[in-house]
């Protein structure tokens, strides 16, 4: 067997619930051969691997010869998705349906038309329902290619009634298709660029987005159209930086489900990146009222809503919540607070590494690292600094890894460490001129570092301020404020000057903008 083979059948036992484990082996004793007792052994032997090792499963399961095991595996692979289907038609929706679809075709086979028709209108009904535009096609289709063929009596005049909602809602589909294009290809964009950088990125941003979007009257949308309208919006507005308008989209992807609550336990996971959205939205915005009240109902979004924690939904629910947790520490500077909950935050990285991807870790350990350095931790900020920084492939969120090595230049002058700071100058900036990413602001950051540690004592205060005084100016340029969205430097700079720790000048500020 492929070993790609290989590792899908060893995340898929490990991605299972003890609950879903028992009922795999009891559907497995339901069959009852001495083939399915052989996989169910190799079942056993991988569930209690930490890595998958096929020398130790034939020396554990003799009766299983060499020759046996890749048939035995694509089985117990099949066996394991017939087990998981079983369940989950119990809970999810589309599952479900897609089943009733299956009998409507064993009942057509054996020329039942009437119930199969029969089943595919309770069917649509239900699709109809929870929004799912692209089953009731389905199901349309099936309706239309029976009543082609037979004559049922059905219904007078069915064939232009099937005909034209069938074209209804194929029109629906097409563009809802266009707009979820837009969505993902804005997203690929935001992936390998982050925000915009200059005002050629702006203006070549803005005119593919007006250009990809496709004509549609608002008042006519359907709950997809309109989902996938949200999604493309609060993706451009995020990419040029206009957070209070990735709020307002956001908002209305939320409310929107809220009008169709049945939608929430139909398609949880877009519930919650909607909601994560919009506290991606107010936090860079700097709005912590609300931020904290959203914060607070996606906290107690879990209990307080009837769905299913899939292990999709589980992993986005915690995903987003951490990075928000964090977020909210970063907006009041509470730092040495935040680092208490690393562990945490670590444990379910490292637990959940085989379904995180590699996009999400690195802000994740960005993100750590930044906690640490305001509690002035810098070990440990190091630490999590190079597990950016080594990353393999630096054109992943290429933004993340420029503003790592510029984090990582400050905490090495922290840490005193004056002998590296001319190397890694150097270093980082041949890597931002690569990236092509080196603006004025992050120009002035490696001027500065790099004669700092000749600098006498008594004119630091001075250096400081003078830098102070000149990122201030930029962080008023529209494409040179982006900096200051990955690093607080300003509050760094002013830690420096007024010799207290940056935590505490961060939390100052939050209390002025609270009271204000």
């Amino acid at each position: 067997m492929a070993r790609q083979q290989t590792d899908d059948i060893f995340r898929l036992i490990k991605s299972l619930s003890k609950a879903e484990k028992r009922n795999f082996k009891l559907y497995v004793k339901r069959l009852g051969d001495n083939e399915n007792m052989k996989f169910i052994k190799l079942f056993t032997v991988i569930e209690k691997q930490k890595e998958y090792n096929e020398e130790d499963i034939l020396r554990k399961t003799p009766e299983i010869k060499p020759s046996q095991l890749p048939n035995l595996k694509s089985n117990l692979y099949k066996n394991l998705l017939q087990s998981l289907r079983l369940t989950a038609q119990q809970y999810d929706i589309e599952i479900m349906l897609r089943q009733q679809i299956d009998f409507a075709k064993i009942l057509y086979n054996r020329g039942l038309y009437k119930q199969s028709l029969t089943i595919l209108e309770k069917a649509k009904s239900t699709a109809h329902k929870y929004r799912m535009e692209l089953l009731c096609f389905e199901i349309v289709e099936f309706v239309k290619f029976i009543e082609s063929q037979y004559i049922t009596r059905s219904i007078e005049t069915r064939a232009d009634e099937v005909s034209k909602e069938s074209q209804q809602i194929n029109s629906q589909l097409t563009l809802s298709g266009a707009l979820s294009n837009l969505s993902i290809k804005l997203y690929g964009f935001f992936l390998k660029n982050g925000y915009v950088r200059s005002e050629e990125d702006q203006i070549k941003i803005t005119d593919y987005f007006h250009e990809n979007m496709p004509a549609f009257n608002l008042s006519s949308l359907g709950f997809m159209e309109r989902l996938n309208l949200y999604q493309s919006q609060v993706w451009y507005y995020l990419i040029v930086q206009d957070f209070l308008m990735v709020y307002r989209y956001s908002l209305k992807w939320v409310e929107l489900f809220k009008e169709y609550p049945e939608t929430i336990a139909a398609k949880t996971d877009m519930y919650i990146k909607g909601m994560a959205n919009m506290l991606d939205g107010l936090y860079f915005a700097g709005d912590f009222t609300r931020f904290k009240k959203t914060l607070n109902e996606f906290e107690n979004f879990k209990d307080s809503v009837d769905f299913t924690m899939t292990k999709n939904v589980e992993l986005l629910y915690y995903h987003h919540l951490y990075t928000h947790i964090i977020n909210k520490h970063f907006m009041k500077g509470t730092f040495s607070a935040g680092c208490v909950r690393i562990p945490e935050i670590v444990e379910f990285i490292d637990s959940n590494k085989i379904y995180i991807d590699n996009h999400n870790i690195l802000v994740f350990y960005y993100k750590i690292a930044c906690l640490y350095f305001g509690a002035d931790d810098y070990k440990n900020t190091v630490k999590y600094l190079n597990l950016v920084i080594n990353y393999k492939d630096p054109e992943l969120r290429s933004d993340i890894h420029c503003f790592a090595r510029i984090l990582n230049l400050i905490t090495h002058f922290e840490m005193k460490n004056y002998d590296l700071i001319e190397y890694l100058v150097k270093n980082t900036y041949r890597f931002l001129s690569k990236m092509k990413d080196l603006h004025r602001a992050q120009k002035e950051v490696l001027f500065f570092l790099r004669k700092l540690p000749d600098t006498p004592p008594e004119n630091l205060n001075q250096a400081f301020e003078n830098l102070l005084v000149t990122l201030k100016k930029l962080q008023k340029d529209p494409y040179e404020k982006r900096p200051f969205l990955y690093l607080d430097i300003i509050s760094w700079l002013e830690s420096k000057i007024s010799n207290i720790p940056v935590q505490k000048v961060i939390q100052n500020k939050h209390l002025n903008r609270l009271h204000n």
